[in-house]
Protein backbone atom coordinates (compact mmCIF):
# COMPACT_ATOMS: atom_id res chain seq x y z
CA UNK A 1 0.00 0.00 0.00
CA UNK A 2 1.27 3.48 -0.78
CA UNK A 3 2.56 5.51 2.15
CA UNK A 4 0.12 8.32 1.35
CA UNK A 5 -2.84 5.93 1.65
CA UNK A 6 -1.50 4.60 4.95
CA UNK A 7 -1.08 8.15 6.24
CA UNK A 8 -4.62 9.03 5.18
CA UNK A 9 -6.06 5.98 6.94
CA UNK A 10 -4.05 6.71 10.07
CA UNK A 11 -5.18 10.35 10.07
CA UNK A 12 -8.81 9.35 9.66
CA UNK A 13 -8.52 6.80 12.44
CA UNK A 14 -7.00 9.29 14.87
CA UNK A 15 -9.03 12.37 13.99
CA UNK A 16 -12.41 10.98 13.04
CA UNK A 17 -12.89 8.06 15.40
CA UNK A 18 -16.24 9.42 16.61
CA UNK A 19 -18.22 9.23 13.40
CA UNK A 20 -21.82 10.37 13.28
CA UNK A 21 -23.95 7.26 12.94
CA UNK A 22 -27.37 8.88 13.29
CA UNK A 23 -29.87 7.20 10.99
CA UNK A 24 -31.64 9.60 8.65
CA UNK A 25 -35.37 9.67 9.40
CA UNK A 26 -36.26 9.44 5.70
CA UNK A 27 -34.12 6.33 5.32
CA UNK A 28 -35.70 4.75 8.39
CA UNK A 29 -39.23 5.34 7.12
CA UNK A 30 -38.27 4.10 3.64
CA UNK A 31 -36.90 0.84 5.05
CA UNK A 32 -39.96 0.38 7.27
CA UNK A 33 -42.24 1.07 4.31
CA UNK A 34 -40.27 -1.34 2.16
CA UNK A 35 -40.83 -4.09 4.69
CA UNK A 36 -44.35 -3.37 5.94
CA UNK A 37 -46.31 -0.97 3.71
CA UNK A 38 -48.50 -1.96 0.80
CA UNK A 39 -47.33 -1.35 -2.75
CA UNK A 40 -49.31 1.89 -3.36
CA UNK A 41 -48.17 3.43 -0.06
CA UNK A 42 -44.55 2.44 -0.64
CA UNK A 43 -44.59 3.80 -4.19
CA UNK A 44 -45.88 7.10 -2.78
CA UNK A 45 -43.03 7.08 -0.24
CA UNK A 46 -40.50 6.56 -3.02
CA UNK A 47 -41.86 9.52 -4.97
CA UNK A 48 -40.34 11.97 -2.48
CA UNK A 49 -36.84 10.82 -3.52
CA UNK A 50 -37.51 11.64 -7.20
CA UNK A 51 -35.68 8.50 -8.30
CA UNK A 52 -35.54 7.46 -11.98
CA UNK A 53 -38.42 5.25 -13.11
CA UNK A 54 -36.04 2.34 -13.70
CA UNK A 55 -34.86 2.51 -10.08
CA UNK A 56 -38.42 2.65 -8.76
CA UNK A 57 -39.41 -0.30 -10.96
CA UNK A 58 -36.42 -2.31 -9.70
CA UNK A 59 -37.23 -1.49 -6.07
CA UNK A 60 -40.87 -2.51 -6.60
CA UNK A 61 -39.71 -5.79 -8.15
CA UNK A 62 -37.62 -6.56 -5.07
CA UNK A 63 -40.57 -5.53 -2.87
CA UNK A 64 -42.66 -8.24 -4.57
CA UNK A 65 -40.16 -10.79 -3.31
CA UNK A 66 -40.06 -9.29 0.19
CA UNK A 67 -43.86 -9.30 0.35
CA UNK A 68 -43.81 -13.09 -0.01
CA UNK A 69 -42.14 -13.34 3.41
CA UNK A 70 -44.41 -13.93 6.39
CA UNK A 71 -45.61 -10.63 7.86
CA UNK A 72 -44.39 -11.66 11.33
CA UNK A 73 -40.86 -12.12 10.00
CA UNK A 74 -40.94 -8.71 8.33
CA UNK A 75 -42.08 -7.16 11.63
CA UNK A 76 -39.22 -8.94 13.41
CA UNK A 77 -36.71 -7.56 10.88
CA UNK A 78 -38.16 -4.06 11.32
CA UNK A 79 -37.87 -4.28 15.12
CA UNK A 80 -34.29 -5.52 14.84
CA UNK A 81 -33.36 -2.67 12.52
CA UNK A 82 -35.00 -0.25 14.98
CA UNK A 83 -32.85 -1.57 17.82
CA UNK A 84 -29.73 -1.18 15.68
CA UNK A 85 -30.73 2.39 14.79
CA UNK A 86 -31.27 3.18 18.48
CA UNK A 87 -27.75 2.01 19.33
CA UNK A 88 -26.31 4.07 16.48
CA UNK A 89 -28.15 7.21 17.65
CA UNK A 90 -26.53 7.09 21.11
Amino acid sequence: MRPSVCLLLLTLALCCYRANAVVCQALGSEITGFLLAGKPVFKFQLAKFKAPLEAVAAKMEVKKCVDTMAYEKRVLITKTLGKIAEKCDR
